[in-house]
């Protein structure tokens, strides 16, 4: 299957290195492929580089089917597993990690039987926020399919089912995470009215953010809501899962990641904000 076509980009760190240089030359570190619908799972990235910076990281976006949080479950499984094994051939990661909460809840188990390699998923974490709180009261705010799966019912009755949780979905949210890393950025408004339904309980004073777009708004959702929460997400729990993993070397210098895209069309907006985070090579899979 032939390589696709890629573009170099600049460098943004000098701990980064040039573009032209082969990452065959590192072929010890262990290779990490990393996987969204769009650029939420850069959060979950950026976690594991702090981590395992030593590490061959490759970030793969299927901007072509996104979103997937609209998606039935059957569409949404098909399509993962498809792009997925033509990601796994073409770049042969020694671990996958599937950065994307609506994903991870419908279509591990499929991947796992039918992928040799560790699979990692992103599933809320409502575990945590419900130790971290002190009220019992936390929120879980996510894509509408991640908030009413049975799998998220589960894990509340499972690890929260002594606390009181508000759950809201949001598609929108998503939509406004994607346009800040191609340069527009939140209507702080807009966030407070989205936020509002989980701040209707004065006691709430833990807040999940149960999709991997939404930390990329952490700073600016912060400054929209009413008072301050503590705001929990799956990012560092993953890089420690997927570091206990790891069979080979994970420090080192940060070598920064290459992107794939399965789509060109809004890909090239991208490239100034995938540099900034590190990214050498973006390409678009035939």
């Amino acid at each position: 299957m032939p390589r696709p076509q890629a573009v170099s980009l600049p460098n943004a760190s000098p701990d980064i290195p040039p573009a032209g240089v082969e990452f065959r030359a590192m072929a010890r570190a262990p290779r990490v492929l990393v996987f969204d619908s769009g650029v939420g799972g850069l959060s979950v990235l950026a976690a594991l580089r702090a981590r395992a910076p030593g590490c061959d990281f490759i970030f793969a976006c299927d901007n072509a089917a996104f979103p997937y949080g609209t998606k039935a479950e059957t569409e949404l499984v098909e399509r993962v597993d498809k792009v997925l094994h033509q990601l796994v051939r073409r770049e042969q990661p020694d671990i996958l990690v599937v950065a994307c909460n609506t994903a991870s809840t419908v279509a591990l188990p499929r991947l796992r039987a039918r992928i040799p390699n560790p699979v990692v998923g992103v599933v809320p974490a409502i575990k945590p926020a419900a130790a971290l709180s002190a009220t019992k009261v936390i929120g879980l705010l996510g894509t509408p399919g991640t908030v009413s799966r049975p799998y998220t019912r589960q894990l509340i009755a499972d690890f929260a089912a002594d606390c009181e949780v508000i759950c809201l979905g949001s598609s929108r949210l998503v939509e406004i995470a994607e346009l800040a890393l191609r340069g527009t950025a939140p209507d702080i408004d807009e966030l407070r009215a989205i936020l509002t339904p989980l701040f209707t309980n004065p006691a709430l004073d833990t807040l999940v953010l149960a999709c991997t777009h939404f930390p990329l708004l952490a700073e600016a959702l912060a400054t929209a809501a009413p008072r301050p929460v503590h705001w929990v997400d799956s990012g560092d729990a993953i890089a420690r899962r997927v570091l206990a993993l790891l069979s080979g070397p994970a420090d080192g210098p940060d070598r920064g990641f290459r992107a794939l895209f399965t789509g060109a069309a809004g890909s090239d907006i991208l490239h100034p904000a995938l540099a900034v985070r590190g990214c050498t090579e973006v390409a678009i899979l035939p």
